[in-house]
């Protein structure tokens, strides 16, 4: 198991960009970091993209799992055994701000603008990575 000490760097990458992430020291943090580097397809919920991670078996919820989510927030959901990326309205949003399907584990957030998700598609590759 790793320690959560010093701030843990990630690399998101499809296609057309590449975005830097720091994980939270949280559990499902130091799980999503111990199956580093995967590949996965991106689907889309609106301002949202969410892909299976090769977790086995699927991580619980934690004790402030939530929904209402903030610009490029990284949550684990555990319906669909699934990493996302929020950058604005899903369509469970009642306003600009994300929210989630359900309550998902926040472990990390996008260093960069988020918002360069505009120009992903559903069914593209998606590769997750340590920055190290």
């Amino acid at each position: 198991m790793i320690k959560m000490s010093k701030k843990i760097k990630i690399i998101i990458k499809s296609a057309n960009i590449e975005l830097n992430a720091e994980l939270f020291d949280t559990e499902t943090a130091k799980k999503v970091w111990e199956i580093l580097p995967f590949t996965s397809s991106i689907k889309t919920w609106g301002q949202e993209i969410y892909y299976d991670i090769p977790i086995s078996p699927k991580l619980s919820l934690e004790s402030d799992a939530r929904a209402d989510m903030e610009v490029g927030e990284i949550g684990y959901w555990d319906v669909g055994n699934c990493m996302c990326v929020f950058w604005g309205k899903t369509p469970a949003s009642s306003g600009d701000k994300p929210v989630a399907a359900s309550p998902v584990n926040v472990f990390g957030k996008v260093l960069d603008d988020a918002k360069i998700l505009d120009s992903v598609s559903a069914g593209q590759e998606i590769i997750v990575e340590k920055n190290e």
